[in-house]
């Protein structure tokens, strides 16, 4: 393991720029097209033995591709992007969970977006990036010059455009709101495609970040695609249809290439976040668990690679361990970019395995995999460390991977010399981590490009969930009991009133006067604090859309101010108030803010928040 991962500072992390020089002409390296799905498991393929599936079009990109069948990623989705996109542990790049604060890419990690800038490629980011909404964290921030995306974790979350659902959205084109005809795995990568059309036009290089949304909940697709799943429940169909789907625009994007000229040379990659979310229902490859999960269910998937030029047009299956943290240090390889001589990968290029399978040595080496959906990491939590032919499950249980794929035989105590030599890993890996879990990733307030800045709850940072979703803000989260329900009083409960315990890590770049406008709706829903909201309307699926839930008027009498836990400022709510504004003196560095409402039952978060400087 290596001692120098950590570096910090994001001065440190700019650095790389004065020793990044390319060895080859940019139009000489090949393009690169990622598409990364969400929550398809490595049985939601037809090529893969599924019986039920219909994905012909990446079947025939298996069928003349390398693939890496012992390739895994976090059991969920903003870590595993957090290692595909720098090569670094995810616990180590402070993206553990995907939401509670906990999903942002800390400022000073470097991404492929930006080292493949810097070595002369456009780069276009497109779909899901769940690394951050707001000034430093967004992809326009780390190396991405096109972008068009939705906001948090999904279509329909808390930071996402309001009301938007799988259809018809509006989404965030380089900062510019849009809105946007069809569905949108069918909009993602259109828009994708016009990229990639216009750098061939212009006759530059292209790295192109296609990340659905899709299959991930709420389970809503067109619906020619849930009739091809008849004999299905309606979960599996639009599940699985959501899948067919993404399925015709990999072959839509590959007919493009070829169209363009530039097939040959473009390095075509197709893999997802974690294991499935409910393919496994019907089809799971013989793994146990699914997303979520430390075993290989959760977090074993497809990793499939095509490029003509270098003869990676053919069929082969590469069984070497490999992980997300492999993709940036294997890519700069092939490309040939160098990256900055302080940047340490916790991944290594297996560019040998691509070239020389399979006479290429590769020795056997430790990785480990874990799902930390919690506030802060704990040690041994739903983890795995993995070898060629070992997982130790959660420190204690011992699968021999080779002879029990399944995971069903537990042979720790019959194999101690191997338990002790992967928990002394763990303990090194731990150790050299955990001193970074205490950098908590702030939101950035007053810098000169983000002068205001948008906050919503979900990324407000507490022991339990926040409402990460716009159903559950129009519920009216620990209000009606929807993310606190151990402390929500209900009508004849003598349970404790309700207490705002999250709060926003914000990091003052400058001291000066700064406005905080405090809202329980977002602004471009133009409602009353303490009115309700109609439904929305419904799209074709197994579930209703976010929107399609009643919004709970919540009777919020005052709005408070609570900086670093002082309640400094408060003001009635009057009902015609859509926001309630406090003017602040704030002091340059960390802070947390916690506005809240009052009601007659106690504290509600204020769901959303923008806080602009003045002066």
């Amino acid at each position: 393991m290596n001692s120098n991962f950590w570096f910090t500072g994001i001065a440190l992390g700019l650095l790389w720029f004065a020793h990044c020089s390319p060895n080859l002409n940019a139009m000489e390296r090949p393009n690169v097209v990622i598409v990364i799905t969400d929550d398809q498991g490595y049985g939601d393929l037809g090529c893969h033995g599924n019986p039920v599936i219909k994905t012909p079009n990446i079947d025939h990109l298996v069928s003349q591709s390398v693939s890496l069948s012992n390739y895994h990623v976090a059991p969920t989705c903003s870590p595993s992007r957090s290692s595909l996109l720098t090569g670094h542990w995810t616990n180590r790049t402070g993206v553990w969970h995907t939401i509670n604060g906990r999903s942002m890419l800390r400022a000073n990690e470097i991404t492929l977006g930006e080292l493949f800038r810097k070595a002369g490629y456009e780069t276009g980011m497109f779909g899901k990036w769940h690394l951050g909404d707001n000034y430093p964290y967004r992809p326009e921030d780390r190396g991405f010059s096109e972008v068009y995306r939705h906001g948090g974790g999904g279509v329909g979350q808390t930071p996402d455009v309001w009301d938007n659902s799988y259809f018809d959205g509006a989404y965030f084109h380089n900062q510019k709101i849009e809105k946007a005809k069809g569905f949108c795995t069918d909009v993602f990568f259109s828009k994708a495609n016009s990229f990639i059309t216009q750098c061939v036009e212009e006759q530059k290089p292209f790295l192109a970040y296609i990340s659905t949304n899709a299959p991930h909940g709420p389970l809503h697709c067109p619906q020619k695609y849930l009739d091809l799943y008849p004999n299905q429940s309606s979960a599996i169909a639009a599940f699985f249809g959501m899948i067919s789907n993404i399925d015709d625009n990999v072959g839509d994007t590959r007919k493009l290439l070829k169209e363009l000229g530039v097939y040959e040379n473009t390095i075509f990659i197709f893999t997802t976040d974690n294991g499935t979310a409910g393919g496994d229902r019907v089809f799971n490859a013989g793994m146990r668990g699914k997303k979520g999960s430390e075993y290989d269910g959760g977090h074993r998937v497809p990793f499939v690679c095509h490029w003509p030029a270098s003869g990676w047009n053919k069929k082969r299956d590469v069984q070497i361990l490999s992980h997300a943290v492999d993709v940036v240090p294997t890519l700069l390889d092939v490309c040939e970019i160098k990256k900055p001589k302080d940047l340490v990968f916790d991944g290594k290029s297996i560019r040998s395995v691509f070239k020389s399978f399979p006479k290429a040595h590769w020795p056997d080496r430790f990785l480990v995999t874990d799902s930390q959906r919690v506030r802060d990491p704990i040690k041994w939590r739903k983890s795995a460390v993995m070898s060629q032919n070992w997982r130790l499950v959660n420190g204690v249980e011992l699968y021999e991977i080779r002879k029990d794929p399944g995971q069903k035989t537990n042979v720790a105590k019959s194999n101690p010399a191997q338990v002790k030599k992967m928990r002394d890993f763990y303990e090194a890996w731990w150790a050299e981590l955990q001193p970074t879990f205490a950098e908590t990733t702030e939101i950035y307030l007053g810098h000169s490009k983000a002068i205001t800045t948008s906050l919503t709850a979900h990324d407000w940072i507490q022991n339990q969930n926040p409402p990460w979703n716009q159903g559950q803000i129009r519920r009216g989260g620990a209000y009606s009991g929807g993310r606190n329900r151990k402390t929500a009083k209900q009508p004849g409960s003598s349970a404790a009133p309700l207490k705002h315990t999250g709060h926003w890590a914000v990091k003052v770049i400058k001291s000066g006067l700064y406005e905080v406008r405090v809202l329980r709706w977002p602004a471009e829903s133009k409602t009353p604090i303490q009115s309700p909201l109609m439904p929305g309307k419904n799209v074709p699926g197994a579930s209703n859309a976010f929107r399609a839930n009643e919004g709970t008027a919540i009777p919020c009498t005052h709005a408070v101010l609570r900086i670093d836990g002082n309640d400094l400022k408060t003001i009635p709510v009057q009902p015609e108030d859509a926001m309630v504004s406090f003017r602040v003196s704030l002091e340059k560095g960390s802070h947390q803010l916690a506005p809240f409402f009052k009601t007659s039952r106690g504290e509600v978060g204020c769901f959303y928040a923008v806080v602009t400087k003045l002066d």
